[in-house]
């Protein structure tokens, strides 16, 4: 794919350039508990608005589950994050009322050489998800903002999604990686190529459903895969053993009993858990052996000892890839397995990659330095796509356009 490196090498001095990011990012109220999409998205931008370029963001902000009327939702605005990039850039960031209608356009007329503005949150027009036809007419009228324009793609944690700001708009705008979108895709590519070895998979997260198809990708290409999260108690009892009240997906317990046949030298499964009366941060806890979960009692995290397993597994690995919290990490009682499996991770000396939500917002929680770990995703349901095997619509858009 062409990159924002070759944007700007064509030239941006007073030429607009839309730019869709991935600012989904958490809020407590209508305040920001973690920047780092914001973040990811600086050295893209600072490299445009050095350029000279004409800068206009689309980005989304949560589920929007009924779009109209557009702006009354403040949960839906884009203010807290335009306010935060305004911050971080050190100038100010306009944010217009809307997608594509007389605020977007004013917004989008009034920028200058260097400036920085933002559509309203694209998730609020219904057509940026809406068939096809709807979403090559909202990417025509978004073209139509920039005349002249060009387009560059860095939300990486969208590119998974056939929608108007990420696909249809790559083809009525000459179009180019950003920073971060060709460093993700350069990553996954070295996970998927010819990785170091031994190659060592950290899987954790509620259901097995969820990560099936990336297990049955990945099984047959990795060394050691460990399960953790909510996900291995379906694995313990395909194992037949008895999990309590723990989360069980019964309609999968056949196909783990399957993977653990077919890979038995493959995957690893925790040896003890953190186990609960109640799903509660103050609710009664024990650990104990995976053989020993008592009756009505459920498992929230991984125990010690497999914190010290799985190290043991990571301490001898050369790349890593983990997706998912070992436990409800966001409970204090129930975040050790996670915080002590990133330790390990961080202590390894292989290249590991973190496969981008729950696990990269653990690893900030845990106060870990983000430059002990080779690459910390940004699109975890994108990056565990790639690693399925399945091609990502706004990746293929950007490398036909090259």
């Amino acid at each position: 794919m062409k990159t924002v490196d070759d944007l700007i090498a064509e030239g941006v001095q007073d030429r607009h350039v839309l730019l869709r990011a991935d600012f989904n990012v958490p809020l407590d109220g209508y305040s920001i508990t973690d920047d780092g999409r914001i973040r990811a998205a600086l050295p893209t931008i600072t490299k445009l608005v050095g350029a000279g370029a004409k800068l206009l963001v689309m980005a989304h902000l949560g589920r929007i589950r009924d779009p109209e009327p557009l702006g009354r939702d403040k949960r839906s605005s884009l203010a807290p994050v335009a306010g935060r990039l305004g911050q971080l850039l050190d100038q100010r960031v306009s944010l217009a009322e809307d997608v594509v209608g007389q605020s977007a356009r004013d917004v989008a007329g009034a920028l200058t050489a260097g400036g920085v503005a933002m559509l309203a949150n694209v998730r609020c027009e219904p057509r940026e998800t809406g068939s096809g036809s709807e979403r090559d007419a909202l990417a025509t009228e978004l073209a139509e903002l920039v005349p002249g324009g060009a387009f560059v793609s860095d939300g990486f944690g969208v590119v998974h999604r056939e929608q108007a700001s990420v696909y249809e708009i790559a083809r009525k705008l000459p179009a180019y990686g950003g920073d971060l979108v060709a460093r993700e895709t350069e990553v996954l590519r070295r996970l998927t190529g010819d990785p170091a070895r031994p190659y060592v998979v950290i899987l954790g997260g509620s259901k097995v459903s969820d990560k099936l198809a990336v297990l049955q990708n990945l099984l047959p290409k990795v060394d050691t895969l460990l399960v953790g999260g909510a996900m291995c108690f379906t694995f313990l009892a395909a194992e037949g053993h008895d999990v309590g009240g723990s989360k069980l997906e019964a309609e999968q317990v056949d196909t783990c009993r399957r993977l653990l046949s077919e890979y038995a030298d493959t995957l690893v499964l925790p040896v003890d858990v953190v186990v609960a009366d109640a799903f509660a941060a103050d609710a009664n806890t024990r650990t104990v052996p995976v053989t020993e979960i008592p009756e009505g009692w459920m498992g929230l995290d991984v125990g010690p000892e497999t914190v010290r397993l799985f190290g043991e597994k990571l301490a001898d690995a050369a790349t890593v890839f983990w997706n998912g919290p070992m436990g409800v990490f966001e409970m204090e009682p129930f975040a050790a397995g996670t915080t002590g499996v990133a330790e390990a991770v961080a202590d390894s000396p292989s290249f590991s990659v973190i496969g981008g939500g729950d696990s990269a917002s653990a690893i900030r929680a845990a106060g870990l330095d983000e430059e002990r770990f080779g690459h910390i995703s940004t699109g975890g349901g994108a990056s565990l796509e790639f690693l399925e095997g399945k091609d990502l619509p706004g990746i293929a858009v950007l490398e036909e356009a090259s």
